[in-house]
This record gives structure tokens, sequence and C-alpha cells, in this order.
């Protein structure tokens, strides 16, 4: 008789994708828990340093273009980033603030040490959620399922590595799996400063014939805030009225008055600076001594979140790069400087900093280095981000490609949700690309092989106008109360806000201004949420009706109604190929009138529905078709 499990789930790693897999993991199967022992509700966070949980590697801020989307969805379905994002940010901004809301980003500047605090807060008051100090060496298979890991515990003395058995394990390894850091000719192994790496799940992942591949990733220096002549470069403040991220922090302003300040810390101003002609003409001098152009590193890092190096020699036209000064922490010095990205040795490094404007006598308190590390191809994951090779075990994160922490934390949540479903035998839960972002994320990965990085961007997704941040609760909470991931809290707010739209809606159909109806008159451009509130003044309606938030969507909705519409008839149009199921075994090298490319992609992708064969590069409408006709025709035998 098998062992039976002592965890529902385990969950190995603490960034972003592991803290929010462990989040929602918990709170699904928060009410099956007791304290009597054994597997029921319980769920456990492996992880090599618990103080690290949370932490901001890179840049320390949260959201931004399509990012602060993916964020706004992570909250509608009760995740905590929005939560730690909202405690702990010290400035606000709305990007593209003059743009359509299809576009608009919120972002947060953070506190690195006080977010990575709050994260390790929040986790800390779920009663069914261990962790546990120490590092995985294997996986634990049966009848080909994974059934749990061996676990090294962090002791003084030592100790065999010992096994620990649930029903679904979740593997989010970050930049860790044989990381190796760069700083010119210097190499250290670790997947962050001070952090070894984890090298043993490599070799483990490569046992189960999983397919491994070699990314990289870089950081900026960081530099001592003292040391910076701040007078003589350009402020860049947050909203004077911030936005916060999640629903369940009171916005300022927002009725019913609350007693809850938000922001909750003191807020800084960042500030622009940017290279200059004699920078560049330093790097091109030293790039026999740049470990991506003298052959030290052979990895492929992030496109759109280039090194300095890439930068000066991509764009050779270009004699400068605005560098923005972003404070890390309210308790600290350190200055981090987004935009100059680089593991250039750190000689060349200190005149690089010192040649820009406000930095002629700056220090450096860290040095920029470039990590590369192992991943998974993620054609071997579906889009629930479980492996296709071994059922009951999930990738979350960078180990399958991506880079930042709103995806990772995206596709942890999913991860989380899937591995609940797998371990109860319930279907698995697949966000649709006309549904979120982080659908778009999911179907992005398991349909095209990254060559670097990848990150979102609002061009991946095609329904943007059904995808805005002020609509996220709309599309998502209602699905979220059914997975058992939001509480009774969250779950009043949003019925609340859904009758202060149908109260807004109400208003507008009966009401009217200056003789004319309503309706009319709120659906010209030049109507704001100012102007509605103002002219809303005095009417009966619910609290929530004039919140700031609540109005900004609703007007949304109304000044987008037409495109929506078309948007929605072309989603109901497609509907039927994209949710057609393919059997997951099928040989389709056996369908004959298959052409070869297309064969041998959809048996490297193996796409779960037809939807998704069609986003396959090297897939065509006429091999759709065959694939379609043999399927419906119960032509369907061979198995790859």
């Amino acid at each position: 008789m098998a062992a039976k499990p002592l965890y529902n789930l385990i969950v190995i790693g603490g960034g972003h994708a592991g803290a929010e897999a462990a989040w929602a993991a918990a709170n699904r199967l928060r009410p099956q828990f007791d304290s009597s022992g054994g597997a029921k509700g319980r769920v456990v966070l492996v992880t090599m340093d618990p103080s690290k949980i949370g932490a901001m590697s890179c840049n320390p801020a949260i959201g931004g273009l399509a990012k602060g989307q993916m964020v706004r969805e992570i909250d509608a379905m009760g995740g905590l980033m929005g939560l730690a994002a909202d405690a702990t940010g010290i400035q606000f901004r709305i990007l593209n603030i003059s743009k359509g809301p299809a576009v608009r980003g919120p972002r947060c500047q953070s506190d690195k040490y006080a977010y990575a605090r709050e994260v390790q807060r929040l986790l800390a008051t779920r009663p069914n959620l261990d962790i546990l100090t120490g590092s995985v060496q294997d996986f634990i298979i049966e009848d080909g399922h994974c059934v749990g890991v061996l676990y090294l515990p962090q002791t003084p003395d030592p100790r065999p590595a010992q096994p620990l058995r649930s029903s679904a394990t979740i593997l989010t390894t970050g930049t860790f799996m044989r990381g190796l850091m760069h700083t010119g000719p210097s190499q250290t192994p670790g997947g962050r400063v001070g952090e070894a790496p984890s090298v043993g799940i490599s070799a483990a992942l490569t046992r189960l014939g999983l397919e491994l591949g070699r990314l990289k990733t870089g950081t900026p220096p960081r530099l001592a805030a003292e040391s910076i002549d701040f007078d003589n470069l350009e402020l860049q403040p947050g909203d004077d009225v911030p936005t916060p991220f999640s629903e369940m922090t009171p916005a300022p302003g927002s009725p019913p008055s609350s007693t809850d300040r938000f922001p909750i810390l003191e807020q800084k101003p960042c500030w622009i600076t940017h290279t200059t002609a004699e920078c560049h003409d330093l790097i091109r001098a030293n790039l026999d001594r740049a470990p991506m152009y003298n052959g030290q590193i052979q990895t492929t890092g992030p496109r759109y979140c280039p090194s300095i190096e890439d930068k000066v020699v991509r764009f050779a036209d270009r004699n400068s790069h605005h560098v923005f000064l972003e404070p890390e922490s309210l308790e600290t010095n350190e200055v981090y400087c987004n935009g100059i990205s680089t593991s250039l040795p750190a000689d060349v490094q200190e005149q690089l900093v010192r040649m820009m404007p406000g930095c002629e006598n700056a220090v450096i308190l860290r040095h920029g280095y470039a990590v590369e590390y192992d991943m998974v191809w993620p054609h071997q994951i579906d889009a629930t981000c479980m492996t296709k090779r071994i059922p009951g075990l999930f990738l979350a994160g960078q180990i399958n490609g991506t880079s930042g922490y709103e995806e990772a934390a995206g596709q942890g949540l999913i991860a989380a949700v899937n591995a609940v479903q797998f371990s109860r035998g319930d279907e698995m839960v697949h966000l649709r690309r006309d549904q979120a972002y982080i659908g778009v994320m999911m179907d992005d990965l398991v349909t095209k092989t990254p060559r670097e990085p990848y990150r979102m961007f609002t061009s991946r997704a095609e329904y943007r106008l059904l995808l805005r941040a002020d609509n996220a609760d709309q599309r998502l909470t209602p699905l979220a109360r059914e997975l058992g991931l939001i509480d009774d809290a969250r779950w009043d707010l949003f019925q609340a806000k859904r009758e202060a739209h149908a109260a807004l809606q109400a208003t507008i159909d009966t009401g009217s201004v200056d003789g004319h109806p309503m309706s009319r008159w709120v659906a010209r451009q030049e109507i704001d949420t100012d102007a509605l509130l103002a002219q809303l003044n005095g009417d009966p309606l619910p609290d929530l009706a004039r919140d700031r938030r609540v109005v900004d969507a609703f007007l949304a909705n109304i000044r987008y109604a037409g495109y929506i519409h078309r948007q929605q008839k072309q989603i109901d149009q497609l509907a039927n190929q994209e949710a057609a199921p393919l059997p997951p075994e099928l040989d389709y090298t056996a369908l004959p009138g298959l052409r070869t490319e297309a064969a041998i992609t959809l048996n490297k992708f193996r796409p779960t529905t037809l939807g998704q064969a069609a986003r396959l590069a090297g897939v065509n409408p006429a091999d759709l078709m065959v694939v379609s006709v043999a399927i419906n025709s119960g032509g369907v035998t061979g198995t790859a």
C-alpha cells in the first residue's frame, strides 16, 4: 500500500511564484484544515532561506504597463501581491494616464525590505501553511506521477534527505537552478547576491525526461543616495492621488470615510538622469571585457529589458538613454539605477556611473551583474502549469522562461489552483485569452518557444479593451469565488460594486442633462470621472457609486461599448474552435494528409485545444482542417 501523503501540496521556492502559489493553495484548502495532523488541507513551502521569501531581487517595483493589469487580476482572484504592494509602496503612479484605459498600467515603487516582510507576514496568517528551511534533492515518482520530493533539511548537523509526500508539487526555482552570476571576468555561483544556487534540481528534471534550456537576466548597480546630486536632476513624483492595486485597500476619498490611511508609507519621488556619449564610448572601448560580448555568456537575455551594453551596440545612433534613479527603501540609502543593467567589470561600472549627470561623485554600494540559470522549455507544460510528462508536477515562474515578478506571481496562482484541482480529481482551470492577461501569458508559453525571457506587454493581448486594469474583478472574482480563493469580505465588496454599477446605469438611463438624455451626455469624450461625479451630486446613490475607481470602470464600459461589443462577437465566433479539445496522446504523424512540418510541431507542443493549435508557428488553416476532420470522423487511432 502506498504511503499516505504528509501534505496536500508542496511548493518549492519562496520567490514571487512560490509565495503566490502557497497563499492561493492555503486559501483554497483552509476549509479542509484541522490541527490533527496528516494531509488534511496542509501546504508546505520549502525554501533555502525563509527570510528571503518575497524578496525583490531586481527592480523594487510592482506593476507597470500590462504588468499592472496582471497584479489587478491576481488581486481579483484573492492573491497577495496587490495587498503587499499597497502596504509597502513608496510611490504610486498610473502609467499612460493620458491614454485610454485599455493601456493604462498601475505601478508602485515599493520599499523592498518592507515588501518581503509583508509577504512573509501574510503567509504566516495561514495556519495550514508550513515553511521548511532546506532544499529539494529529487522527486518521488510512482506510477509515472509525482507524489512528493526528497527534502534535505538545513541543520547544523548533517542529516540525510527525507521524503515529503504530497498529492501535487509546484516547482518555482527563479534564477537559482545552477545559477551563475557574472561581473566582468568574475563568476560566482548563485541565483542572487549572497545566496547559493540550487544544483540538484536540474539533474533531477533531466532524469525525468524534461528538456532544459538556459537563459540570462541582469541587474544594475545600486548607489548611495547621499552621494548623488539630486538638485540638478529632473524630478519624477508619484500621482497626487495614489491608486491602490487591491480592491481591499481603501483609496483616498473613497466612501465611506475610513480611518485607514493610504498610502501607508511615506511617499518618495524618483529622479531622471541619462547616459552620455562619453558613457557610450567607454562601453564600446570595453566590449572585449563584457561577458555578453566576449563569449563568457552565451545565453539569451531579455530583449525588452536589455543591458546598457546591448543598448549601446543595438542603438548605435543614440547618444543617451534615460536612467531612472529609484529609492529602494525608506530604511536604507540604496538607489536603484533603472536603465543600466550591466555585467561589465566593476572598474568600468565605476567610471560609467560617474559620467552620468548628478552622479559625478556617486558611490556604488553594489555592482550590477548578469545571472545565467536553467529553465524548462515551456512546450513541456500545458496552460495549467502542469508538466505533460509527469502528472502532479507543476512549474511556475522563471523556470518556464518568463521574466518579472508579476508574470511569476500569475503563474504561481494558476499552478496552485490547478494543483488543488488535480489533487481532488476535479477539472483543471484554464484562463482564456479574452479573460485575463494571465490567460494570454499561459497560452503564449505553451504555443511559442521563448527565445528570450518572456515579458508581458499590452500588445500581446488581442482583446485589450476587455482586459483593462479597472475591470479585473468583473472578469475574475466570480470564478475565484467558485474556486474558494476569496473570503466573504471580498465577495461582499464585489457584490456591492455590482449594485453600484447597476445604480449608476439606472440613473444614466432615466436622467437628463440640460433637457437632453443623460445617456448621450455621458458618452461624450470630454466627460470624465470628475464631471460625472459632479453631475451625480445629490442623486440618491449607494456610497460605492461615488467611488472614483467604480466610476472610472463604469465610464470606460460606456465609452467603449461599441468596440467591446465587436470584440465579444469575434470571441463568440471563435469560441467553438478555441475550446475544441485535442486528444492528448494523438500521434499527428499518423494523420493522412497532414504536412510533415505541422505534424512535427503539433507533436512537440501537444496543444490541448484546436485554438492553441491555430496559434502554433508552422500550423496553417489547411492543417487545422485535416486535424479537425480526422477527429470528427473518428479516424484518430495513433498515439505518440
